[in-house]
Order: C-alpha cells, then structure tokens, then sequence
C-alpha cells in the first residue's frame, strides 16, 4: 500500500472495499445514517422545489432519488466508477425519474460543472477516495453558488489512530477518514463560512432518536443469500485473491470498529462566501454615512416637526452589519 501526498494510503483496486460490496448488492443502500440523515441535510440547507442539487460520488444515486421524491428538486451527480455510473443510469430510467436526474462520469477533484451553480452541495462517504482531499474540497465550494450550502458527510477520526491502522480502515471502507478538525480546515480554506458540525456517530439526539453504529459490518447489512451474490459478483471483478483479502480484513477491522471506536460520521455543513453581498452591504453603509453627513446642518425645529409620524416608517432598522 502506497502513501500518498496527504500521509493516507491509495485505495488497491485489487481488493473490493465496503463501498464496493455495498455497490454490487442488487437492493440499493442508503448510506450511514439513512433517511434520518438525508432529512436533517434537507432541513440544514432549506432545500425547495426546483433547487439544483448536486451530490457526490452519485453510486446508485439512492440518495439523489431521495431528494428529488420528497423535495422536488433538480439533481445531478458525478461518479468515478464507470460500472456504478451504467447501473446508476439503468435504476433512474427503471423509476422514471432520468429526466429529473443527471448523473456524468468524473472525479472528485475535477467535476464537470462551471462554477457556482448549485443551490446545495452534498458529499457523502465515499468522497475523496482516490483523491486529494484539499482539491477534491475546493471543487465542491466551486460548483456551489455564493451564499448557498455545501454538506459534507464523512467518516472521521474520534481517537488518535497509528498510520497503520489508518491504512487498514482506509482500504476497508474505501475512503480515507480525516479528524472533523481536519475537514473544517479544508472546507473554510476553500471558501466556507459558518460551520457547523453535527455528530451521527452513536449518540442519541432530538433529530436521532435511535442509537445506530457508524458503520455497520458487512455481516449486518445483507442477509445470507445476499452475501453469497455480492461475493460471486466480487469474484468476477476482482477474483478469489481479492475476495479472500477483504474477507479477512472483515474479521480484524470488525474488532476496531465495535470495540475501540476509533472511527464516528460527522455531517459538516458550510455556507459559501457571498462576496457580492459584502461589496452591497459596504456600499449601503457608505451611503448611509454620506447621508448622515448631509444632515448636520438641520435644525431642532425639524425634529419636532417629525415627532409622531409613525405611518410608512419600518418598525425595525433593515440595515445589516
């Protein structure tokens, strides 16, 4: 396993990862989190009818179907693997919603958008994979129109974690785990502003009400007929080494993630710069200063004449800081 630029390790294209097992099933699995997840990211972002939303990497475009059934939205997605984005492209047509949903084939750092059009930006796990986290951020604040919303949701490091181990996890789960420290970082270095971090890990909250594990293992999510299929699909694509080696890495990472609890899910979510709105808001301070100035000459007799006109005038001040 190689290290790369960001002290993470490449993902081996020879061994299936979590995500990929979880791709080849023939049910489509919502991510970490599940529907509890996407409605508080739906009520995060204010999304609405007719918003434009983007969400990567697309998969099976479960989660895009979602926004576009509940909140009739216009979605679009990108997705690296060329195998998911066929199947992904099959399911929409199957549910009738492909001309409501637009899913093109890229990478994470170089989407295939020009810049500042979506209303709201969402990645979910799985995003960076193969990577640089500091590029693959900055584009997703890219595509995002000014003052709109991007949400990242990934896996994160709740512990301190040897680079070992954190090569072990990273090849299991298919992407590389940052600490929420770490993807603020990133996130306000590409142009956001006002974080906010929510923790969907294991506590138990008002907009979670049941307790859920982060991750589930393999073994949890699919029953046994399921299991033997995803298998058999795996062994077509990466054959009996590969299947074999993520088998045995099921049984060391099932350790780490049930018992040390090393690894928790974090939703980050950002506005992005408006720097239009700030230009506006100085002008309109500087207009409100010049006419202040104008009327230092006025007279008491003035501000006697106006006392008790109240019909028209704003009961709150409008101007913003």
């Amino acid at each position: 396993m190689r290290p790369d630029t960001n002290g993470a390790t490449r993902v081996e294209a020879s061994v299936p990862s979590l995500l990929d097992l979880m791709h080849l099933s023939r049910r489509p699995i919502l991510s970490p989190g599940g529907v509890d997840l996407l409605r508080q990211i739906a009520l995060l972002t204010e999304m609405k009818e007719g918003d434009e939303v983007l969400v990567v990497p697309a998969g099976l475009a479960v989660t895009l179907e979602y926004f576009v059934s509940e909140h009739d939205v216009v979605g679009s997605g990108v997705e690296g693997d060329p195998t998911l984005f066929e199947r992904a492209g099959k399911r929409l047509h199957s549910l009738g919603i492909l001309e409501r949903v637009h899913i093109q084939l890229g990478q994470m750092d170089s989407l295939p958008f020009k810049d500042g059009i979506f209303d709201v930006v969402v990645a979910e796990l799985g995003f960076p994979s193969r990577a640089a986290p500091e590029k693959s951020a900055n584009e997703l604040v890219r595509v995002a129109k000014p003052g709109s919303n991007v949400v990242v949701v990934q896996p994160v490091w709740k512990a301190p974690v040897c680079s070992e181990r954190r090569a072990v996890l990273s090849q299991y789960l298919g992407c590389r785990p940052l600490t929420v420290v770490e993807w603020k970082r990133l996130l306000r270095e590409a142009g956001l502003e006002h974080l906010y971090v929510q923790n969907w890990s294991e506590e138990e909250t008002a907009f979670r009400p049941q307790i859920r594990k982060p991750f589930p293992d393999f073994t949890e999510l699919f029953s046994l007929t399921e299991k033997f299929g995803i298998l058999r699909r795996a062994r077509h694509r990466w054959g009996w080494a590969g299947v074999w080696t993520v088998l045995a890495r099921e049984r060391q990472i099932h350790k780490i993630l049930t018992k040390e609890r090393i690894l928790g899910l974090d939703l980050v979510k950002g506005m992005k710069k408006d720097d239009q709105a700030v230009v506006r808001v100085a002008k309109s301070k500087s207009t409100l200063s010049v006419g202040k100035s104008e009327d230092l000459g006025h007279s008491p007799e003035d501000d006697n004449a106006g006392e008790g006109q109240v019909t028209g005038l704003p009961l709150f001040d409008d101007g913003r800081p």
